[in-house]
């Protein structure tokens, strides 16, 4: 690393954050390792979940499945009665996919390569390379782009934001680096109350001013998100008919109808003369 860099202020900004995560970081599970088996499966749960209801869920799965292999082997069944709860089930069926391609062919030697996987976009893609391969990327969550935008005074997006990440970051500590800003953004630099006095880094930034917040997800209650699961979790205890499904889900014959065609389609649920089951 060059003089030059240590000496300005972004290897200055670095360096007090680095420190600060040193002492102040989370603790997740999955960071108490560089397994790239380890990290697919805590980066495929975090897709829209937050991180401290995922912990009981990864440590269970990973003891249950400890290895991809081992993943790939099982019935699907099994993996959605371990998934069962997290909610979207369709990424524990793409997780599953994933894990029979990764065991036959190995794993792929790019982010590109890894792009092609099910359920792996480019987030995810870019976690595993610079969380598990240790390569010189930047996997950009809500949390880095708000913390980003603040720093620099401005609303980042797109391929600005991702070559500012890229300029920012510090490239000797790049996974320490990128989860000490998603640190710092999920307990401090946060959404609508950020907690400046206690920044590390707060001399470096032009402000909490500068935010566009996310698109409000849809409502929960009584959306078709809510039957998928509440279908999947009667499964889970047994085959059922549909009508024990509209009981057990409180949802309408039509709407639990519609919701099976979907579910049978995308190969979560399987339909059998007069009842519907799990996958083996």
């Amino acid at each position: 690393m060059s003089s030059s860099y240590e000496s300005s202020p972004v290897s200055k900004r670095n360096a007090a954050l680095t420190d600060w995560y040193s002492r102040s970081g989370k603790t997740y599970p999955w960071r108490k390792t560089i397994d790239p088996y380890s990290t697919l499966v805590s980066e495929v749960m975090l897709q829209q979940t937050p991180a401290a209801r995922v912990v009981a869920f990864y440590e269970r799965f990973v003891l249950e499945f400890p290895t991809i292999q081992e993943l790939a082997s099982a019935p699907l069944s099994a993996v959605l009665r371990a998934w069962n709860g997290l909610g979207y089930n369709r990424r524990a069926h793409n997780l599953h996919t994933t894990a029979a391609l990764i065991s036959t062919n190995g794993w792929p030697t790019s982010t590109n390569k890894l792009m092609e996987l099910p359920g792996i976009g480019i987030y995810t893609a870019r976690a595993l390379s610079c969380f598990a391969f240790g390569r010189d990327e930047v996997p950009i969550d809500t949390n880095l782009r708000r913390v980003l935008s603040r720093w620099h005074g401005k609303a980042l997006t797109g391929k600005t934001l991702q070559k500012i990440a890229e300029i920012d970051s510090d490239s000797s500590k790049m996974a320490d680096w990128t989860q000490a800003v998603m640190d710092l953004g999920s307990s401090i630099c946060t959404a609508r109350a950020p907690s400046c006095q206690n920044c590390p880094v707060s001399r470096w930034c032009k402000g909490p001013g500068t935010y566009v917040p996310p698109r409000v997800q849809t409502r929960f209650e009584g959306s078709i998100r809510q039957l998928r699961g509440a279908i999947i979790r009667r499964l889970v205890t047994g085959d059922a008919k549909k009508h024990d499904l509209v009981k057990s889900s409180g949802f309408p014959s039509e709407t639990v109808s519609l919701a099976l065609q979907d579910l049978v389609q995308e190969g979560l649920v399987e339909r059998g003369r007069d009842k519907y089951r799990l996958p083996d």
